[in-house]
């Protein structure tokens, strides 16, 4: 079995990243890019996730391997991004906060 430690976060606030939209397999790739970025680059990152209209299974594993990865906090989720979490179980994983407030101060 192949573990994963977590990417150190660079000293400082997480950037933030507040796609919009539908993200399945065909839109996800800048989205990954961008999340790719600051997790290399600040090691972790806040996902505000207010305006994501649809996620499927794609968009979802990239949040379970980014936060496998590196520190992922989940903000704000819109009700689409909320019942894929739910659906699912995820919330049980992943760190999901009901604001930027409160992933900032996590």
């Amino acid at each position: 079995m192949t573990t994963h430690q977590p990417q150190p976060a660079a000293p400082g606030p997480l950037p933030v990243i507040a796609p919009h939209g539908d993200f399945d397999e065909d839109s996800l790739p800048p989205l990954e890019v961008r999340i790719r970025e600051a997790v290399n680059t600040h090691g972790g990152l806040i996902l505000d996730a207010g305006n994501i209209t649809f996620g499927d299974s794609t968009f979802l594993r990239l949040l379970l391997a980014t936060h496998q990865e590196t520190d992922l906090r989940i903000a704000n989720p819109s009700p689409a991004v909320a019942r894929l979490i739910s659906i699912v179980g995820a919330g049980h994983v992943l760190n999901v906060h009901p604001t930027m407030e409160a992933a900032r101060n996590a």
